[in-house]
């Protein structure tokens, strides 16, 4: 039984604030009771409840919860609990962006965009608009166009977040051109009604990606903008999940045309057309505009959707004014609906086998004749010609026949109906092409010098049904998180280390294999599936083998049987694939992949829509320069056109060559629950996406790091035309040095490399100081510069001075000291020269007496004397066969060293493997949560060694507490007891120190440093003591010199970031764990400690892992330890085995 205990648990960090995980909130607080062998016993603070977590699941907390801190890198503690309670603010540059589900009065005003501008980053609280004008200043600055990628998952604000940043650049530097400014803000409500939707995770998401560039002249004022757009999912437009809709103008268009065109386009209630039936056929509208909406219009058991955002009535308003603002007239405009509308009709289209055809053909419903008349007539065409084009398709043989012969192939119900929807696909697509061309066309564009670019692209996607969507739009973020991952940690860190800062390594998770996945040829998936398309037959299952037998040994790629979600599990190989993407394993299905893909039109429909007589569809499918060629192998039967998946590829490729020319700021926007609610936040939720979007690793390195800089040169050239002559005479690198020594700047501050001066983060406003480029600014700061030099000089005259004082006194000081030199030095040349003569003598003396007593000594020595010179001769031979012992374990040693080697390529390797496997089942709960899945975790994986381990032990010590063991190994005289306790203790504060280092606070460096690093940081761990038993108590004595404190990568710390210790550590061992500890420091008072009370301060390691033993010199004598002791005032000490009575 455990001894009893009234005392209260002491010392290590009991009391103090940590975060446990949490199933909804992500991690919760709570208090330290305890620390055991396998984690640390918690009290959380909510409910009061005692808990015991694993030591790498527990993070320590900041002690004043109510500070709040602007940008994350100033955090005490640097962990993911941390980043996830200060997640609306900054790390370093970047903004954590969530979006709040509702409007926050004043929050993007006027007023507001006024308060931010010109204003360094961190002098205000976190805000796009701060981003927006970091960009601006930057590309003013470095005369260098800039780009704000901003990121994140569908619903997490990234739309409503770039609106704001093209609002704060327009409003600040836009005002003298107002019709460039109203041109750019008003593309966002017509690009938001043709490329916009409702899915279930977002009311308003971006199913397009834009890159919108605000173009700025010599004077830096807002001088045109473009529109770029990348993959419009146009799968869309035909089906659509349970609970989703279609573009938001289908929806407008039947929401707010008036009576009259209803009437003309024969349109109705949205549960009539069969292109939105499929989804959710609901409006949006406020409770001003459902009285505007006619009950006709409105499908069977309607009810009216609620956004902030989103109103179909008022938008459709906004739209049609919107339209005619980007120079459409009212005519083209009134064709831009009546194509809208002929795309619903063409929907409508069914279509039913035809028995009269002997080839089994199809024909068009006689159900749906009338919507087939309709959209013929909307679209400008004959309807028996469309119809023809639809049921048919027109091919041209180059084998046999009369040459330019055509030939009609019927085409079977199915093929009728891809014909349809590839024709709607194709009308869409270009007409949203049109559009976007007529809004670049509408913006004034004067001389342009630099711009700024904002992107907005689909986040990260991860449904229960994923396909050729989200293959694309996760590949695109793959890409996107690569250009991160090289452009934030990857790069700079490399000019850190490229300029000699000694910037501790931060090790991040490179996806550079999953793009590889991706584009590598001809494996490669995009590869593989254009490839499929050029097959005579080609089929899903076909292109689903190709990529498992390619790809089988590939780390990112896995089966579907492998998933945690169980519908997943039920799908064969060749229905499907699993990436494992950097944000966690998404599966694919892959049944649709190839027709989505697909991105060619019937030759006889797209020459039916050239003949239109509706002249937008005329310029919408009027033949490009670069028309389709026909395929060599298939003999002139099947057109050759670029796959979607190619298209998007080059366009991705565009894209990243624009950001990787530009300066880069990012805006990182956080969904904070699946639901849409307001003032509702979901932690785990929020901690999976920033640690998806790779923030933890940034957090590290921009805290370390420093992401200002400027070059001496360019610092320096700012300044030159204003400096007088004598300071152009200075040194880029020693001007700069002055500049900022008279500006007072702390050296902790900023950092000087080979080129450049860096700048740590919160310091943004110094350095805009510093680059602020106004001559009044300027001048002062010259003045500052000249009075600094001035004082330095004067300094530099007075140490002058009294160097020549000094060296007077030096050089005379010498002189006297060199005549007893020269004195001492002839006595000791005489000696030296006839020492040897000396020497001779007296040994040759000494071998006469030795020669003439050797023949009288052997015969007197006694029996006695003979056994020692016997031993003596033995005690030699024994001495050398333990120097070859000692060479053979100091093979064995290297043996081990390389062993642990090979064993951490695999450890690194397995926990690569684990983090995978975290982040895909972070990922699966959260699809579980939001559409019901099930979860699959598995169950063999469950590790019982510790159990098994107890078993062998003669004490089962695992439930005693701290305080108990203490109080054993104090009062106990039961040896074997004293032992496990002694070996119990060891291990929890083995762990528990680990811990602590693992979790140091910002600045790196640990204020209690138990032992030496040569101790602490042994090379070749030795395995933890493993007797039952006591082995026999052996008092052994060390003395260790401090050396320079390690980083937590184990790597020396600069002296200029770091208290060095210096000093002497002294340690006895009774047996194999300390007893007593010295730490002698000069200029501070000797820190004596003793076991049993000041065990979490002493060095919690076995004699065998500190190997001190086997380390030459530092072993001494028990005297020596002793005195020191005694001198110092130490408590007597009595061993263990004294105990005994």
């Amino acid at each position: 039984m455990a001894p009893s205990t009234v005392n209260k648990p002491i010392g290590i960090d009991f009391g103090k604030l940590v975060y446990v995980p949490h199933d909804l909130d992500g991690f919760q607080l709570g208090k330290l009771r305890d620390i055991k062998s396998d984690g640390l016993l918690v009290e959380l603070l909510e409910s009061g409840k005692t808990v015991q977590i694993s030591h790498d699941q527990v993070f320590p907390a900041d002690d004043n919860q109510r500070s709040d801190v602007n940008d994350n890198c100033a955090l005490m503690y640097l962990n993911e609990a941390t980043l996830l309670h200060n997640c609306k603010t900054y790390v370093a540059n970047i903004l954590i962006s969530i979006n709040p589900y509702e409007q926050i009065p004043d929050l993007y005003s006027a007023k507001t965009i006024k308060t931010y501008m010109g204003k360094s980053l961190g002098t205000m609280p976190p805000h796009v608009f701060a981003i927006a004008d970091m960009a601006y200043r930057d590309m003013k600055r470095l005369k260098r166009s800039q780009s704000v990628i901003v990121s994140g998952e569908s619903g997490a604000g990234k739309t409503e977040a770039q609106k704001l940043i093209l609002k704060y650049l327009c409003d600040c530097w836009g005002g003298a051109t107002g019709a460039i400014e109203e041109r750019l803000l008003e593309t966002n409500p017509i690009l938001e009604a043709f490329g916009n939707a409702k899915t279930l995770r977002n009311n308003n998401s971006s199913r397009f990606g834009k890159f919108v560039e605000i173009h700025f002249n010599s004077k830096f004022n807002v001088a045109g903008g473009l529109v770029s757009h990348y993959l419009l999912e146009k799968s869309r437009l035909c089906h659509q999940s349970v609970g989703e809709r279609n573009y938001h103008i289908f929806y407008q268009l039947l929401a707010g045309s008036d009576e009259t065109k209803i009437k003309e386009w024969h349109l109705g209630p949205t549960d009539k057309f069969r292109y939105l039936a499929g989804g959710c056929t609901h409006f949006f509208a406020s409770n001003a505009s459902r009285s505007k909406i006619p009950p006709t219009r409105c499908p069977k058991n309607s009810k009216f959707l609620v956004d902030e955002i989103v109103d179909d009535y008022v938008d459709f308003q906004r739209l049609k004014k919107s339209l005619l603002d980007t120079g459409l007239s009212e005519s083209k405009r009134d064709n831009v609906f009546q194509t809208i509308a002929a795309i619903l009709h063409l929907g409508n289209v069914e279509f039913e086998e035809n028995v009269e055809d002997s080839k089994g053909g199809s024909m068009v419903s006689p159900a749906s004749s009338k919507s087939l008349i309709m959209a013929a007539k909307l679209l400008g065409i004959n309807p028996t010609e469309l119809e023809q084009g639809l049921i048919s398709r027109v091919m041209q043989p180059n084998k046999g026949g009369v040459m330019e012969t055509m030939i009609c192939v019927p085409l079977k119900e199915r093929e009728a109906a891809n014909a349809r929807d590839a024709l709607a696909k194709s009308i869409y697509n270009r007409l949203f092409d049109e559009i976007v061309s007529s809004i670049n066309k509408s913006i004034p564009f004067t001389d342009s010098v630099n711009y700024i670019g904002v992107l907005d692209i689909a986040g990260f996607e991860f449904f229960a049904v994923n396909s050729f969507e989200q293959f694309c739009i996760n590949y695109c973020n793959e890409k996107l998180q690569q250009f991160f991952n090289e452009r934030i940690l990857k790069h700079e860190q490399e000019l850190y280390a490229k300029e000699g800062l000694n910037v501790p390594k931060i090790e991040f998770a490179d996806n550079l294999d999953c793009i590889e996945l991706f584009e590598s040829v001809p494996t490669g998936l995009l590869d593989l599936l254009d490839e499929e398309a050029r097959l005579p037959k080609p089929s899903p299952q076909h292109f689903t083998d190709c990529v498992h037998k390619c790809n089988k040994d590939h780390f990112r790629l896995t089966s579907p049987r492998k998933s945690k979600l169980r519908e997943h599990r039920d799908m064969r190989d060749d229905e499907g694939f699993i990436i494992r993407h950097y944000a966690g394993s998404v599966c694919y299905q892959t049944s649709q992949f190839l027709d989505k893909n697909n991105d060619a039109l019937h030759l006889s429909l797209e020459m039916l829509m050239e003949m239109s007589s509706n002249k937008l569809i005329q310029e919408l499918f009027k033949p490009k320069q670069e028309s389709p060629k026909k395929s060599p192998s298939r003999g002139g039967t099947k057109l050759v056109s670029q796959s979607v998946s190619s298209k998007f590829r080059n366009q991705l490729s565009q894209l990243l060559e624009k950001l990787h020319i530009t300066g880069t700021h990012f805006v990182r926007c956080i969904k904070p629950n699946s639901t849409m609610e307001p003032q509702k936040f979901d932690g785990t939720q929020i901690l999976s996406q920033l640690k998806c979007a790779g923030m933890a690793s940034v957090l590290k390195l921009m805290q370390k790091g420093f992401p200002s800089r400027t070059s001496f040169a360019d610092l320096y050239g700012m300044y030159k035309e204003l400096l007088p002559s004598k300071l152009k005479q200075l040194d880029p690198r020693l001007f700069c040095k002055c500049l900022f020594r008279a500006l007072g700047l702390n050296d902790v501050d900023y950092k000087f490399g080979m080129t450049r001066v860096f700048f740590r983060p919160g310091k943004f406003a110094e350095f805009d100081q510093l680059m602020k480029q106004d001559k009044d600014h300027m001048n002062a700061l010259i003045a500052k510069v000249q009075s600094w030099l001035h004082r330095v000089r004067w300094k530099k005259v007075q140490y002058g001075a009294w160097s020549v004082i000094k060296l007077d006194r030096k050089i005379k000081y010498r002189a006297a000291a060199l005549i007893k030199i020269q004195s001492a030095l002839r006595g000791y040349k005489a000696r030296k020269e006839q020492q040897p003569r000396l020497s001779a003598f007296k040994r040759a003396l000494a071998l006469q007496r030795r020669f003439n007593d050797v023949g009288s000594l052997g015969s007197k020595l006694s029996d006695k004397s003979k056994a020692q010179w016997v031993e003596r001769i033995k005690t030699f031979s024994i001495t050398t066969k333990e120097r070859q012992e000692e060479m053979a374990r100091e093979k064995k040693i290297k043996e081990m060293e390389l062993q642990l080697l090979l064993e951490k390529e695999v450890e690194q390797e397995r926990m690569k493997k684990m983090e995978q496997e975290r982040l895909d089942a972070e990922l699966a709960k959260r699809l579980a949560m939001e559409d019901g899945q099930n979860v699959v975790f598995d169950s063999n994986k469950i590790n019982n060694n510790n159990n098994n381990n107890m078993k062998n032990e003669k004490y089962n010590l695992s439930g005693w507490t701290y305080p108990q063991l203490r109080d054993t190994i104090n009062n106990s005289n039961d040896l074997e007891l004293l032992f496990a306790c002694r070996k119990e203790l060891s291990n929890r504060l083995h762990h528990y120190h680990q811990w602590k280092a693992n979790n140091l606070p910002a600045s790196g460096i640990n204020p209690n440093q138990r032992a030496p690093n040569s101790v602490l940081y042994a090379p070749v761990p030795h395995p933890e003591v493993s007797s039952t038993n006591a082995p026999p108590p052996i008092q052994r004595y060390f003395r260790v010199p401090f050396s320079t404190p390690l980083d937590s990568n184990g790597g020396q710390i600069a002296s200029s970031s770091s208290t060095s210790l210096n000093g002497i550590w002294y340690a006895h061992f009774d047996g194999q764990f300390v007893a007593r500890q010295m730490e002698i420091h000069p200029n501070k008072k000797p820190i004596l400690l003793t076991a049993g009370k000041d065990d979490h301060l002493m060095c919690e390691l076995t004699l065998d892992q500190t190997q001190l033993t086997r380390k030459k010199g530092v072993e001494i004598r028990p005297d020596e330890f002793e005195n020191l002791w005694i001198k110092y005032n130490g408590a007597p000490y009595y061993p263990d085995n004294s105990r005994i009575r």
